[in-house]
């Protein structure tokens, strides 16, 4: 009756997950990439960005190595090599996406595919029907309306490094970026509407980053917004800021090379016929889909950044898995976005999983935190005035971890590991049993009194 079993528009992590699942269940698939197979996370976003991280540490290696006995000659960085070296891999990346994709029996189509009606997709003007659709067109930067700026997506390409440059944004993306740039010896300005950075995160994790920034030597303007910019003399860029309380004082203008907008991602719907079609979207522009990522019309599914749930790519793949297990594998599989580990790559990282403090109170959970704070072994000898914080929120009642949140190194990988425990139902007696493993960062978590 249809071409294809099911038509999935978007060739990123969550939209390649569900077409080779499908596949491997036997359904005829097809998928649509309109730039370069890989989405956002490849292409422009975690990977190349964890990439550009490593790089930038090295600078901070340097100087612990020197006082650990290290006799190191002043180190040189070229840009252009790191972004050579960074385009290779991630063209790398790509083709085996493609690869997989070929070797899994999905029909790849290079362009923009529009959904005509409710079974007809439209690429490169062919036609296609398909007894499902699953949307997985992931998300775009969204742009203050004031000024010139790039975005992300830019940043990976500047043929040169800036020698200033303003960040406006506090999210996962401002953070990350200010210390990548920093790490390089770019003068960075960070500006943010809030007064706390990485909204939605513990304060006492935001705090624990605040500090981080600054210790790298970014400044960092909160509770104010960019209101005005003009070109300067020698092509860089002058920004007049208006703090968001206007019995503050306001802050000194920002004058720097370039200007970068990380004030998050909208999902990226433009010309997909979602209007059209009846598509329910909520306020900002994400399709609005049940537990099985289903939207009000019954074949057509939303996964990952598009419909505004969790911009995360494992929640992506995890929601297309689910997809093709649900219409294919006679297994319908709901996903429970409760405990989704995070980590933000600042340097040094941090990561959560589960319920902040003030979530859990919010919950009605009577709460007992355990919270230590400290400088790791690593930095013993380098003097690096830098510490580790770690949290886990408690039920009183049940002993059960509700959430942990943590800032210093190796945090993504130890939260990681934990957020196993925690998923199974951990108490803090499960931690407190469990033997500490010395000397080691990760044996605070079960030492925590």
């Amino acid at each position: 009756m249809y071409d294809v079993d099911l038509f999935v528009v978007g060739g990123g992590s969550g939209g390649v997950r569900a077409a080779r699942v499908a596949a491997g269940y036997g359904a005829k698939v097809a998928i649509a990439e309109a730039y370069r197979w890989g989405g956002t996370c490849v292409i422009r976003g975690c990977v190349p960005k964890k990439l550009l991280v490593y790089a930038s540490e090295v600078s901070r290696t340097l100087d612990d190595a020197r006082g650990q006995g290290w006799t190191i000659a002043p180190a040189t960085f070229d840009w252009p090599t790191l972004i050579a070296a960074k385009d290779r891999e991630i063209a790398r990346l790509s083709n085996a996406y493609q690869d997989r994709l070929r070797k899994a029996g999905v029909r790849l189509l290079d362009g923009r595919a529009t959904i005509v009606d409710l079974h007809t997709i439209e690429v490169n003007s062919e036609r296609i029907t398909a007894a499902n659709i699953v949307i997985a067109t992931g998300g775009i930067p969204r742009i203050p309306g004031i000024g010139e700026w790039i975005t992300s997506n830019e940043a990976f390409h500047l043929p040169q490094l800036p020698k200033k440059i303003a960040i406006a944004g506090g999210g996962y993306i401002g953070v990350e970026f200010a210390h990548i740039f920093a790490g390089f010896g770019v003068e960075v300005t960070l500006v943010h509407r809030d007064r706390r950075l990485l909204r939605g995160f513990d304060p006492d994790l935001e705090a624990e980053v605040a500090l981080g920034l600054t210790a790298r030597g970014v400044r960092v303007v909160l509770e104010a917004e960019v209101t005005g910019s003009e070109r300067t003399a020698t092509g860089g860029h002058k920004m007049t800021l208006t703090p968001r309380d206007p019995q503050k004082p306001v802050p000194s203008p920002i004058e720097c090379d370039l200007a970068m907008a990380a004030t998050g991602r909208a999902p990226n719907i433009e010309g997909l016929g979602m209007a059209e079609l009846g598509v329910n979207l909520d306020c900002h522009g994400g399709i609005v889909v049940d537990e099985y990522s289903r939207t009000n019309i019954a074949h057509l599914f939303a996964i990952g950044d598009v419909n505004g749930r969790l911009a995360l790519t494992p929640t992506a793949i995890r929601e297309g898995h689910a997809v093709a297990d649900t219409l294919f594998g006679g297994k319908p599989t709901a996903i429970d976005h409760r405990l989704i580990p995070t980590a933000v790559f600042g340097q040094p990282p941090a990561a959560a999983v589960g319920l902040t403090e003030s979530a859990a109170n919010a919950a009605g959970h009577d709460v007992k935190v355990f919270r230590a704070r400290f400088r790791p072994m690593k930095y013993a000898l380098s003097g690096r005035d830098e510490h580790v914080m770690m949290k886990l929120v408690v039920d009183r009642a049940t002993d059960r971890v509700l959430g942990m949140h943590m800032v210093g190194v190796d945090a993504a990988e130890i939260v990681q590991a934990a957020a196993i425990a925690i998923t199974m139902g951990a108490t803090k007696a499960d931690f407190d049993r469990t033997v500490a493993l010395h000397p080691t960062t990760a044996e605070e978590l079960v030492l925590l009194k």
